[in-house]
């Protein structure tokens, strides 16, 4: 086992490259990380410079760590491997959410779970959808007027953010937009008070997310306009595009497949929390 200095996630980026779509989530960990993004996460390797399991868990040694939920997530090519990593590496101790990881890798989580006797369940699963090169985004036609009242969230509006999210609505929810609003891209659409009725960010790991329309403000296209824009802006600022879509959740599923984004079907990737 090998914690990763500055350097070597430099590298290891450039490895997870080759393994797109499914080492998307753990890549954008690590380009957070290289570019002086904050971060609260320590990545460990079973071995280096050639690795088969690579894991994000909390650094003990960071304080902000225990201001966010507990998060751990990996990438994995040998499930041995990671079975011994999970065992060893990883705190079992309290709650944690492991989230997407390829779905194939359940059996090996629950099994290490059992023998910590630790509980667990799944807490949902996504379709990873990604925008395999800017030329695939179908956007909209955009008015001069609607373009003059595209925007960004400011840190104002991180209550209005949190009370609408799903996962939030608490103190921790509420560090969470502080964090993701101070230090990555959002996209939103103001009404003529300059207030924002739509908008979109981007997760730590660098995922398009928590796209979300005021109700009064529905079937106007927003959700178009916000998606195209911040494509856009993550492709033009070396990002990769691309989102998790919850299963049941249809809606948003066609909404990203009409923009252009596609899905290995292959895959499928899920959030389990343990020790709850």
């Amino acid at each position: 086992m090998k914690v990763l200095n500055k350097d070597e996630l430099q590298i290891a980026e450039g490895v997870l490259l080759k393994h797109f779509p499914r080492s998307y989530k753990v890549y954008g960990s690590l380009y957070t990380c290289n570019r002086n993004k904050t971060s609260t996460a320590e990545v460990v390797v079973d071995s280096w410079p050639e690795f088969k399991v690579i894991l994000l868990r909390p650094d003990p040694k960071n304080k902000r760590s225990e201001d966010f939920m507990k998060r751990v997530s990996f990438f994995s090519t040998d499930e041995e491997v990671l079975r011994k990593l999970l065992s060893e590496e990883v705190d079992w101790s309290t709650y944690f959410l492991i989230g997407g990881f390829d779905i194939s890798h359940v059996p090996t989580l629950k099994e290490v779970s059992s023998e910590k006797r630790v509980n667990n369940r799944s807490f949902t699963l996504v379709h990873l959808m990604y925008l395999p090169d800017i030329s695939h985004l179908r956007a909209p036609d955009v008015d001069s007027q609607l373009e003059s009242r595209i925007s960004s969230l400011s840190l104002s509006h991180i209550d209005m953010v949190n009370k609408t999210w799903k996962f939030g609505g608490d103190e921790k929810g509420y560090r969470h937009f502080k964090n993701i609003i101070s230090n990555f891209p959002t996209c939103c659409i103001l009404d003529t008070y300059g207030v924002p009725v739509a908008w979109i960010l981007v997760y730590e790991y660098c995922a398009l997310g928590m796209l979300y329309t005021l109700p009064e403000h529905r079937e106007k296209g927003y959700a178009k306009v916000l998606i195209s824009t911040m494509a856009k802006k993550l492709h033009a600022d070396g990002y990769q595009v691309y989102c998790f879509i919850e299963e049941d959740n249809m809606v948003s599923y066609k909404l990203f497949q009409n923009m252009g984004f596609v899905e290995d079907t292959s895959y499928r990737a899920a959030w389990f929390e343990f020790n709850f």
